[in-house]
């Protein structure tokens, strides 16, 4: 089927009649364009437009390094042994952190090429964007060919492209190399999602699915690229957020493919995304900050962070499980959840405040147990644990948590056949 794009005037009334709809909330929504609901046997029915999850594939760098010894590493590689009272402060933060395993570009021998990265006062951010021009993109490609080789069709037929990374900027960027080296077609409609932050890979999704839905035959692909060379510096008193990221974040890559109307006999929907939202929180703005400087990039977390999160949280999890077909009525505890594992403060947070039982957030937590934080790689991660686990819970939510302080979400359903 041939794809066509919306002209302006329908996307503009489109939009119009979105925002006409009485919904008593003021989170910025996406909803299928057809409804869905049950019959009276309990058997689903589908919105036919509705757009879904059809693959999921990760990529990692060779690097695997174990927590409870990369302080030691950290510090002799940097030149810091000497400060014993900032080192026996990042133990403590990774003996805390949840995390067994992460994976990161930087090894030894590539820190040995740059010690510039963590000399103080020298300037590195050509050298960082020089490094992460090729490896960002080389990452996402990795990914993105095992999603493609789940998928099961060729890579011309992938129609859109939507390349999502906080690691590096480049002209031209990650989505044009990514065009040549997985083979997609001239034509493909690309979008970059630069410094988004932790909450982009739940962005990306949102945007697959309003892309899927309004482009009959579309298929949308997301590859997610995410990497700590950007922040990778000394330990300084100076900057003690530094010890919290070095101890905290990984590196990791993700595709997914994203679709309406599965192909029968080609395509099988993983989970079906049925609702979009995303909301700001009022004021917070200064809550999680990142300022691109000459030595790379700094990131500031307050720590009033997990709080906010619970101060929001509920209400908007509420919203998100309320756009389900109104017969179902969905409690927090009877569907599955995939939270951005920001760290164990936010997970405890969200299990706390949703008054979750503790295996709700299982999956979440393995995630971050076994790859740390990789930004916005991470909530996919989620999804792809999830899909491989038992559970009976056929409906459930997205979560991911960022800068602004930024709260977006999906609603999905999850095709309990296909595990």
């Amino acid at each position: 089927m041939a794809t066509r794009v919306l002209s302006s005037q329908e996307n503009f009334e489109k939009l119009m009649a979105d925002l006409a709809r009485p919904n008593g909330h003021v989170y910025s929504q996406s909803q299928s364009q057809s409804g869905s609901g049950q019959n009276g046997a309990g058997t689903s029915i589908v919105a036919k437009n509705t757009a879904s999850i059809l693959a999921i594939g990760k990529a990692l760098p060779p690097n695997r390094i174990c927590q409870s010894t990369y302080t030691d590493f950290y510090f002799r590689v940097t030149h810091c042994s000497h400060k014993t009272e900032l080192k026996n402060r990042m133990q403590r933060i990774c003996d805390k952190s949840g995390i067994n395993t992460r994976y990161l570009l930087l090894d030894e021998e590539a820190l040995k090429e740059h010690s510039e990265f963590y000399t103080p006062g020298q300037a590195s951010i050509e050298q960082r964007h020089d490094l992460l021009e090729e490896a960002v993109p080389k990452l996402a490609a990795q990914a993105a060919a095992s999603a493609l080789e789940e998928w099961g069709r060729p890579a011309c037929d992938v129609t859109h492209l939507i390349v999502v990374t906080l690691s590096g900027v480049a002209i031209p960027g990650a989505d044009v190399r990514l065009v040549k080296l997985l083979g997609l077609r001239e034509d493909v409609s690309r979008v970059m999602l630069y410094m988004l932050g932790c909450y982009a890979g739940v962005t990306a999704l949102r945007l697959a699915k309003d892309l899927a839905e309004n482009n009959p035959g579309s298929r949308v692909l997301i590859a997610c690229s995410e990497m700590t060379a950007t922040t990778f510096r000394a330990p300084s008193e100076k900057s003690m957020y530094d010890i919290v990221g070095a101890s905290l974040f990984g590196d990791g890559a993700v595709g997914v493919i994203v679709g309406a109307k599965p192909r029968p006999g080609i395509e099988r929907s993983i989970f079906e995304i049925h609702w979009a939202g995303v909301s700001l929180a009022p004021d917070t703005e200064h809550v999680v900050q990142g300022k691109l400087k000459p030595d790379g990039l700094y990131f500031f977390l307050d720590k009033s962070l997990p709080g906010l999160v619970g101060k929001h949280i509920a209400p908007f999890c509420r919203s998100l499980l309320d756009h389900a077909p109104e017969n179902l009525n969905l409690g927090f505890n009877e569907v599955f959840w995939a939270v951005h594992p920001g760290g164990p403060a936010i997970l405890n947070t969200v299990e706390e405040q949703l008054l979750l039982n503790s295996e709700k957030l299982r999956a979440s937590r393995d995630v971050l147990a076994n790859y740390g934080n990789v930004s916005a790689s991470s909530v996919l991660y989620v999804l792809d644990e999830l899909r491989h686990r038992p559970g009976q819970e056929e409906w459930g939510a997205a979560l991911a948590f960022g800068p602004g302080i930024t709260f977006e979400g999906v609603l999905l359903r999850r095709n309990v056949n296909h595990r």
